[in-house]
């Protein structure tokens, strides 16, 4: 697997370098890793964190985190924690599901279920007719991160939520 690790209005030294690489070679573990493959690894700073981002294309999918934190070196665990878990569940996801086309990618190993992938409840809704602005009022009056109603201009099943860069998002249903 080949590394391509930049810092945006930082500089990463060698050993920081090495420290990353070595950690992203976990995967080894999860996957048959094709040696063309990039692992990329951006850091940008913010007044008071940094951010790292952490994107590997695979055979099986798109791998991606994102951790902002003040410290360089917890940001990056951080990130890494968040890719093995990912791919904790979408082996077990694949496993359950008997894909064996995609799981031959994975290397078989022990490992506990997760827990995580198990659906717990279901809650049916009946859409509200409302407009945008009415369905945020909504969804922060009830505190919740996203909001599921009929959009009273567009006719259309609508789901709002809100960004982790702040403001809102908007999805709507094509029937």
């Amino acid at each position: 697997m080949k590394f391509e690790i930049y810092g945006d209005k930082v500089n990463i030294t060698e050993t920081e370098r090495a420290m990353i690489e070595e950690k992203l070679s976990f995967l080894q573990k999860y996957l048959l890793i094709d040696p063309n493959l990039k692992a990329r690894l951006a850091v940008k700073t913010y007044p008071t964190d940094l951010k790292v981002e952490v994107t590997i294309p695979t055979k099986v999918g798109i791998l991606r985190s994102e951790v902002t934190n003040a410290d360089f070196n917890q940001a990056v665990d951080l990130a890494i924690e968040k890719l093995e878990d990912q791919l904790r569940r979408q082996k077990s996801r694949l496993s359950r599901r008997h894909k064996d086309s995609l799981a031959e990618t994975f290397i078989t190993e022990d490992e506990e279920l997760a827990k995580s992938d198990e659906v717990v409840r279901t809650k049916n809704i009946a859409a509200e007719e409302m407009t945008l602005d009415d369905a945020i009022m909504k969804m922060e009056m009830l505190g919740h991160s996203f909001f599921i109603y009929k959009d009273s201009d567009a006719e259309k099943i609508a789901v709002v939520y809100e960004r982790h860069d702040g403001g809102y998002g908007l999805i709507e249903v094509d029937e």
